[in-house]
């Protein structure tokens, strides 16, 4: 099993963040737009990042450009997660305003969605995340996409990108999901809840420990 790296996402409070942390989170993602059941302020995301010694992820939808900017800086986040409709010359342009890293989520009905995604976005992005398709909601649904039908693909990613893989995972089906994608990074929100923005310390340890295949 490979050596996958783990992010818990939807967290909420510093005690949420030191938890995922301690069991073995390599990120931990923060919902920075609002509006959302897992939104939280700048600000909290500056006390979550005084405890948390693990990289913050800023997941963003469609702010404009200064916006994303400016909570990106506030929260101190070292990745932004852009979760809306947001093309390559947005990206590109994020990029060059901080020294965070760019990962471009796209909801997967089908293996055209993640095809057309890596041509359309090519290198403007360190990372591309698969997630579930919904058609209302960014993402946060808990809804899968076919891991089968989305392996044969997993070659075409340029070296350089990484691949996360969202999007309905939980402790039970994770290490199938790396199993078939050989993905660089899990990313699970609802999958390690007791409730919406309260994370379970036995869930995020069982997830990390099956998607490392850990005993």
């Amino acid at each position: 099993m490979s050596k996958v790296s783990v992010k818990i996402c939807g967290i909420t409070t510093p005690e949420d963040a030191i938890a995922a942390r301690e069991l073995g989170a390599d990120y931990l993602g923060l919902n920075l737009s609002q509006g959302f059941p897992r939104s939280i302020l700048p600000d909290q995301a500056v006390d979550i990042g005084l405890v948390a010694e693990t990289p913050l992820v800023a997941v963003l939808v469609n702010e404009s450009l200064d916006e994303a900017q400016r909570i990106a800086e506030l929260s101190g986040a070292a990745v932004i997660q852009l979760h809306g409709d947001e093309d390559r010359a947005y990206a590109e342009e994020l990029r060059r305003r901080g020294m965070w890293a760019i990962w471009k989520a796209v909801r997967v009905r089908d293996p055209a969605d993640v095809t057309s995604a890596v041509e359309a976005l090519g290198a403007s992005v360190d990372g591309l995340l698969l997630d579930g398709w919904h058609p209302d909601r960014p993402g946060g649904t808990g809804t899968s996409f076919s891991w089968e039908e989305v392996s044969a693909l997993r070659d075409l990613f340029p070296p350089e990108m990484k691949v996360i893989v969202a999007g309905g995972l939980t402790p039970g089906n994770v290490a199938e999901a790396v199993r078939a994608l050989r993905p660089d990074i899990v990313d699970v929100s609802s999958g390690v809840e007791l409730h919406v923005r309260r994370k379970d310390p036995e869930l995020i340890q069982a997830f990390v420990r099956n998607a490392r295949g850990e005993e």
